[in-house]
């Protein structure tokens, strides 16, 4: 039997972090926006509160969320703002493939440092010449004796400045290629890494994105996760869990740009009507309260079918990423369009909103790669 509600725990997640995004998020929003820095205090609050680590066991420190829960979490943080929301979660992309391929000592420690130092960390994925094409990375980590040698180039890392850790995807055999890529956890204090000033960017301005050079930087086999060559499908299975988390992110923007330029259309006249009863702004509004919640069915089947493992578990995490983003950037934007100069300028919060949810169209693969991922995935079931 299909049913929609949320049960009690549930709910109780929605209501923990819809408070913590109104009292800590929502409050200090412009002001990260503005200031353009890592919003600290925000995520010693999320320590303090239990926002933090949602998918991690309880045993190492998290608060054992599904996917389902998870999602449900992140459209509150992205209802508040997405570039706070984000360092929260681009966090929990970092450690999940810790938390998938990692063994119970790597656990134990890593983990244990994260909760101890209350910190995030950084998944060090693309490079300068490998965003979306993963079998380009470049980058290596060769073995000496008990060590990986670790040599390469990053670019576009979330949290990578105020990283306490990094998981860095590297070659282990360059004659190999992709086929050897492993994947590492490396401390942010080893000697040899370089994190270079941070990116600029249109939005998300309270996440930090940085390029980190790695010369000659020694990491023990002992942070290997998993066998070498395996890093690849850790790569693709840890997209097939977060990137419901982008897809929630999305939709908690777009419904609250929604619900401000609604607001705003009631009370607004021209012509001696409020601009909601021109037929043209109230379809636009039927437009994007119909794609809200088409995006919240689509998020939560993809997120309930990675907890349940069916088969369509990662053409679904594709479709939602993809279809969320692309839905919350028109809603953004048609909030925008609806409030016209108002929604322009900075005094509401739309324009910034159209600003961030930008980059959810394009990281953790662009949404044209998440239409590659999709058309491959349904012209092989043709095939069978």
């Amino acid at each position: 039997m299909i049913d929609f509600s949320l049960d009690s725990r549930q709910k109780e997640i929605q209501e923990k972090y819809r408070d913590f995004t109104a009292r800590w998020i929502i409050p200090n929003s412009k002001k990260y926006d503005e200031l353009a820095v890592f919003p600290w205090e925000v995520i010693k609050a999320a320590y303090a509160e239990g926002i933090m680590n949602g998918p991690v066991p309880v045993q190492l420190g998290g608060n054992g969320y599904s996917i389902l829960d998870a999602a449900i979490a992140s459209e509150e943080l992205g209802a508040g703002c997405v570039g706070i929301g984000i360092c929260i979660d681009a966090s929990t992309l970092a450690i999940t493939p810790l938390l998938l391929a990692g063994d119970e000592a790597q656990h134990k420690k890593f983990f244990g440092q994260l909760i101890d130092e209350k910190g995030v960390a950084a998944y060090c994925l693309t490079e300068p010449n490998a965003g979306s094409d993963v079998q380009g990375i470049k980058s290596t980590a060769i073995l000496h004796g008990d060590k990986y040698i670790l040599n390469g180039h990053k670019r576009f890392i979330t949290n990578a400045e105020v990283a306490t850790f990094f998981n860095v995807f590297a070659l282990s055999d360059p004659v190999r290629g992709s086929r050897s890529l492993s994947a590492f956890i490396v401390p942010s204090n080893l000697q040899g890494l370089e994190i270079k000033p941070r990116i600029q960017k249109m939005g998300q301005k309270a996440s930090v994105q940085n390029e980190v050079i790695f010369k000659d930087v020694e990491i023990p086999v002992a942070n290997r996760l998993g066998q070498e060559g395996y890093g690849f499908s850790i790569a693709m299975r840890t997209f097939d869990r977060t990137r419901t988390g982008v897809a929630a992110l999305s939709l908690g923007t777009a419904r609250s740009a929604y619900k401000i330029s609604k607001e705003w259309a009631q009370k607004r006249v021209q012509f001696g009507m409020p601009i909601a009863a021109n037929q043209a702004i109230a379809f636009m509004l039927a437009d994007m309260i119909t794609a809200i919640e088409t995006a919240r069915m689509i998020t939560w089947r993809a997120a309930w079918a990675y907890d349940n493992k069916q088969k369509d578990a990662s053409l679904l995490s594709a479709i939602c990423k993809m279809y969320a983003s692309d839905i919350a950037m028109k809603v953004t934007t048609d909030a925008v369009q609806i409030m016209g100069g108002e929604g322009y300028s900075s005094d509401y919060p739309v324009e910034k909103m159209m600003r961030d949810v930008k980059l959810c169209q394009i990281y953790e693969g662009t949404n044209q790669i998440q239409r590659v991922v999709i058309s491959k995935s349904i012209l092989k079931e043709q095939k069978k």
